[in-house]
């Protein structure tokens, strides 16, 4: 009995040991099966978030192939009525001519057959020689005619040049005489949808061209202190770094990020061409002096030649460091560097003549309007200008307060290259005196950014006569506004 006693009990033991664990198992088994339906619940929440992230990026495809095809319809679009325009005005000017009277000399036709009667077998020789007389003849009091039939043949030599001979010349410019200080802002406007990084005036100051983030160059007719909108430019895919006038103020270079330079005429939406190369962001395009040629400068350390006549890069100089700025004299080429050099290169050799150490990284350079003097900005917080004639000469602008906000803040010469204008971090342009090194004057609170993405500051090289004192400088800042004023217009200097 005892013993059947202690088995019991043993058993007993055994039996509240398995309950115990069989509750164990059973809170596992629930911690389980909540955790399993947490990540059930989970799993499908993150199922909808990718359904409905899939549904968005299907909306944003469609959206996005929806805009470009109309932005092709309505390049397109502006393509074929520039095409029926030109079409229209050919038709035109053959209009015109075929109404035009073609006069003969009858006297000299007359002499011409006699002297042919007489000399039968040399003009039965050379019929040609008659025939071509007969047609100067016919065509001398039609020039237009023979301009149109000489223009044919010099399109079709030419082949793709986008350059007439004409063209390749430089315009007489004006010279200006003086500069005045300006002291306030007569315009102020909103001019594109977002930043604008390059702002520049034409040879004659009437003409003034603006571009930026939005793709987009705005050209604007200014007058009496005010701008007019004329046309907008388009062809960038992406937004512009640099524009550049010719000296004629006829067409117009651009740099842009989408690793190419633009070329316009200034009565033509569309670019005549587009010059692509470059493997980053192109920082900078210059005319040549010869206007045949531009140089490109860009990020992928290399700075390009290229010939407008063939529209193709005809050298490429390899630099070790980041292209920030280039200006370009008769013989050679200036280029300005994130490793805090200047180079002067040999244009016709491709070889670097020269480089001039600075104490930061290049934003920008200028030259004045007489080349023998160079403008640099640096990150250093200064200015400096070298004397191109003696090139170890150089001369330091600082100013309390200034300060370059980016690497590619922009500083310039005045027209007379008396003064120099910089725009700083805090929404100010500082302008020195040249001749005595001084600081002339600080413009606060001309814009209403005081730190930005990139400042552009640029003077307008004004055509003026003798006897007048003119100037003018236009100050823009850039984040999604321009504020900008050509600060002295023709009005307020003679009313001056």
């Amino acid at each position: 009995m005892c013993e059947v006693k202690r088995r019991l009990v043993v058993v007993e033991e055994e039996f509240l040991g398995l309950q115990a664990r069989v509750e164990e198992v059973r809170e596992g088994n629930f911690a389980l099966k909540r955790e399993y339906d947490a990540l059930l619940k989970r799993h499908h929440e993150m199922d909808e978030t990718f359904r409905q992230e899939k549904v968005r990026g299907t909306e944003l495809l469609e959206d996005m192939i929806q805009r470009k095809r109309l932005a092709a319809v309505n390049m397109n679009s502006k393509n074929e009525k520039r095409v029926r325009a030109r079409e229209v005005t050919l038709q035109r000017e053959l209009e015109t001519a075929a109404k035009k009277k073609v006069n003969i000399d009858v006297g000299f036709v007359s002499g011409l057959s006699t002297k042919t009667t007489s000399q039968k077998g040399e003009s039965a020789e050379k019929p040609e020689k008659c025939h071509g007389r007969l047609f100067r003849s016919a065509s001398a009091t039609s020039p237009r005619i023979l301009d149109s039939i000489k223009e044919l043949f010099e399109k079709k030599r030419r082949g793709n040049s986008v350059c007439s001979p004409e063209e390749d010349i430089y315009a007489p410019v004006g010279i200006c005489l003086a500069a005045r200080v300006p002291s306030k802002a007569l315009h102020v406007l909103d001019a594109h949808e977002l930043g604008i990084n390059a702002v520049r005036f034409s040879s004659s100051s009437n003409l003034l061209a603006t571009g930026g983030t939005d793709r987009v160059i705005k050209l604007w007719d200014v007058s009496a202190g005010m701008l007019h909108h004329r046309v907008s430019l388009d062809g960038s895919n992406e937004g512009i770094t640099s524009i550049e006038f010719d000296p004629t103020g006829t067409r117009i270079l651009a740099a842009s990020y989408d690793k190419s330079a633009l070329f316009w005429r200034v009565d033509d939406s569309a670019p005549k061409f587009t010059l692509t190369g470059h493997s980053r962001k192109v920082t900078a395009a210059k005319f040549k002096f010869s206007l045949r040629q531009v140089v490109t400068g860009s990020a992928d350390r290399s700075v390009k030649i290229w010939d407008l006549h063939r529209a193709a890069c005809i050298q490429t100089i390899e630099v070790l460091s980041y292209c920030s700025d280039v200006v370009c004299s008769e013989y050679f080429i200036i280029s300005g560097h994130y490793d805090r050099k200047i180079r002067f290169w040999d244009s016709r050799a491709a070889s670097c003549m020269q480089e001039v150490p600075l104490q930061g990284k290049v934003t920008s350079l200028d030259l004045c309007s007489d080349h023998r003097q160079l403008l640099s900005c640096s990150r250093d917080e200064c200015l400096q200008v070298v004397d191109l004639r003696m090139s170890n000469s150089r001369r330091v602008f600082r100013a309390d307060g200034f300060k370059c906000g980016c690497d590619s803040t922009k500083a310039i010469f005045s027209p007379d290259g008396n003064y120099l204008v910089a725009g700083s971090a805090d929404g100010a342009v500082y302008i020195w005196n040249v001749n005595s090194g001084n600081l002339e004057t600080c413009l606060p609170g001309m814009h209403r950014y005081g730190t930005f993405d990139t400042p552009v500051l640029s003077t307008p090289p004004s055509t003026r006569s003798p006897g007048r004192f003119l100037g003018s400088t236009l100050s823009v800042w850039i984040k999604a506004v321009v504020q900008c004023c050509g600060v002295i217009s023709e009005e307020d200097v003679q009313a001056s």
